[in-house]
């Protein structure tokens, strides 16, 4: 009696090989192959499955796996023609023809067509304004660079991208670059955009305190990668991060900005600004609140730990004089910028601000250095009476 196949139902004709292209081995081919592989190790999975008809004893040893017992024919694998898999790596140009893209045309949904001619529409809008703007002469007129003309849709992109990292940031997920964004979203705002509405075109001292600022309010930052090698904040007892509530903080944000645009409108058109030796003393006022600002970030981080948390009460550097000299520079700084502009009111105005806010805050952080620190600030106080402005208050 025959042993029994394992296509008992198959004959010659239907285990021939497939003409329809290649297809999956099933598990079983592919156990098949492997255990012929030393008699026939130029054999493949696809050819066990379409070319080789076995015939098995039926688990006679009781282990359940069947051995094969002869091979009716193989077909030995191509030699001049590509195999599957580097078939697959071919790029498919046929995709491309004029037929094939029909074809995909008509397959496409109302919804898909809308999707690519609303997009097809802003492309085509984008690139007339980008050509429109780049043949414009007012434009190639100011654009260089002492005279500057600033696009609006520049400073929009920028404001939102500044807004969105802020909102990631607040998160605690914006890394160091984008946080670099929001910084210099901010200053683009407070110094370039508020002239360049003013008056058309930029010059002179907004370009000076856009890079003056930012390096005013990046020595915490220089700081801290002096001492830890990176520019990360470190993980402190969160009762030191003194902040106001958020409506406050909004005011505040809301009043610097106001002021700028106000300073921006007050001052005279920025080619009528004197120049030369009569801007010395304004320069010599932005070194002072830099070297302020500098001593005062650098005498605390000396006597804090993390750079965040005082571990004793600081009495040296600018301390001397004023006891929150950090908030004073801040306040000084863009005095300075107004003067430099020519704009006294706005000038007071943002003094004023400036007091109302950061008088709140010293008030919190004097709080709790009493409590953590008792006599000895109380001492140091007493001692330093001005808050922000020796002789003044």
């Amino acid at each position: 009696m025959a042993a029994p196949t394992l296509f008992p139902n198959a004959s010659l004709s239907t285990l021939r090989p497939s003409t329809q292209g290649p297809q999956k081995p099933s598990s079983y081919s592919f156990f098949l192959s492997r255990r012929l592989k030393p008699c026939c190790p130029q054999l493949k999975p696809s050819f066990c499955r379409s070319s080789i008809a076995f015939s098995c004893r039926a688990f006679n040893q009781g282990n359940g796996v069947p051995k094969p017992e002869k091979i009716l024919r193989t077909e030995p694998p191509s030699t001049t023609g590509a195999t599957t898999k580097e078939k697959s790596r071919i790029p498919h140009w046929s995709l491309m023809s004029a037929e094939s893209l029909v074809q995909r045309a008509s397959g496409l949904t109302p919804l898909e067509v809308c999707k690519w001619v609303g997009f097809l529409s802003l492309a085509v809008a984008a690139a007339k304004s980008v050509l429109r703007l780049a043949t414009d002469p007012f434009f190639l007129m100011y654009f260089s660079w002492t005279w500057l003309f600033w696009p609006w849709m520049v400073a929009f992109s920028l404001g939102a991208l500044g807004l969105y990292f802020a909102y990631k940031h607040s998160a605690g997920k914006a890394s160091i670059w984008e946080q670099l964004v929001v910084v210099s979203s901010a200053f683009t705002w407070l110094t370039l955009v508020p002239p360049a509405v003013a008056n058309g075109f930029l010059e002179g001292w907004p370009v000076a305190f856009f890079f003056i600022y930012h390096y005013f309010f990046f020595f915490n930052v220089s700081v801290r990668k002096r001492l830890y090698g990176d520019y990360y904040l470190r993980p402190h007892d969160e009762k030191w991060d003194v902040r106001l509530p958020l409506p406050y903080r909004v005011a505040f944000a809301a009043a610097v900005l106001v002021s700028h645009f106000l300073a921006a409108f007050e001052a005279p058109p920025l080619h009528q600004v004197p120049g030369g030796w009569q801007n010395l003393p304004i320069w010599l006022l932005v070194m002072v609140v830099l070297l302020m600002q500098y001593k005062s970030v650098l005498h605390l981080s000396n006597y804090s730990e993390k750079v965040v948390v005082p571990t004793s009460v600081v009495q040296f550097g600018p301390f001397r004089w004023i006891r929150h000299p950090i908030y004073a520079s801040t306040m000084f700084l863009f005095a300075v910028y107004f003067a430099a502009l020519r704009a006294p009111l706005s000038m007071l105005f943002i003094l004023f601000v400036g007091v109302l806010y950061y008088g709140q805050k010293a008030k919190l952080e004097e709080d709790l250095m009493l409590e953590s620190f008792g006599d000895s600030y109380e001492t140091y106080r007493n001692k330093v009476r001005y808050k922000f402005m020796p002789y003044v208050y």
